[in-house]
């Protein structure tokens, strides 16, 4: 039987559902019509991927040994169990708006000591990096697969691309973000320690300095990111050039 703590909430759902509005209008003839779906697709599809995200790691670490993920809702798919929603949500969403660059979200609050043991605990933290790679591969496999009308093909790929960053980014091995999370567990006391005390300002600065690099005339940090991102697209079978229109028509309302 179904418990309340294994629904899917009905917040996840209407956020499901603006993304397949966006899929509707993004086929209709209207040119405004087109990027509201875009837009729609886009902004709907992030904050959809961003529960998926956290909860992968949820899942993971329940089947792991942690019970106290479902006590605390995050087995739910419900954007208001994974903190703050301004951090977990609005904040990652503006940062898309703004620049494209897709800011870690929310975080589950996962037992370290209830998991079995380093092994469980790095895929514990590999889980959302991994669910945002998976999103972006069945994103750009729908767009070469099918014959889409173009305006939807764009803002598909270009909700692919934004999954493929968030992996990219998240997978480094910067306290605070997923892939210091995977190599934490096997790292030294000493080691951990400083990882800790770097943990709430790390993401922040690597952001910055995306960022900030070419006015600081360090452009080659923010192309060589670019770069591994545009590389993982490419593996995963994503288009570019839809890519960068749907990023276009996106931006249009700005």
């Amino acid at each position: 039987m179904t418990t309340a703590a294994t629904r899917v909430s009905p917040l996840f759902l209407s956020l499901v559902g603006a993304t397949a509005l966006g899929c509707v209008l993004a086929t209709l003839e209207p040119q405004p019509a087109r990027i509201a779906g875009v837009v729609l697709i886009v902004i709907g599809g992030w904050a959809t991927s961003l529960c998926l995200h956290e909860f992968g790691h949820a899942v993971t670490a329940f089947r792991g040994g942690d019970r106290s993920v479902r006590a605390k809702g995050y087995l739910t798919l419900d954007p208001r169990r994974y903190t703050d929603p301004a951090l977990s949500l609005v904040l990652p969403l503006l940062f898309v708006v703004l620049g494209g660059i897709p800011l870690p979200g929310g975080a589950v609050w996962i037992d370290q000591h209830a998991l079995r043991s380093r092994r469980t605990r790095s895929l514990v933290s590999a889980a959302g990096p991994l669910t945002n790679l998976v999103l972006g591969l069945l994103l750009a496999l729908v767009v070469s697969v099918a014959n889409l009308p173009m305006a939807l093909a764009a803002g598909l790929s270009y909700l692919a691309f934004l999954q493929v960053i968030a992996f990219v980014l998240n997978i480094l091995p910067i306290p605070g973000l997923d892939g210091y999370g995977v190599i934490e567990p096997w790292l030294s006391r000493q080691a951990q320690d400083f990882g800790r005390r770097a943990r709430p300002w790390a993401p922040l600065v690597l952001v910055g300095v995306l960022f900030l690099s070419p006015q600081l005339g360090l452009s080659f940090i923010t192309q060589g990111f670019f770069g591994i991102a545009y590389g993982v697209f490419g593996l995963v079978g994503g288009d570019p050039l839809h890519a960068s229109l749907g990023m276009s028509m996106f931006r249009f309302w700005l």
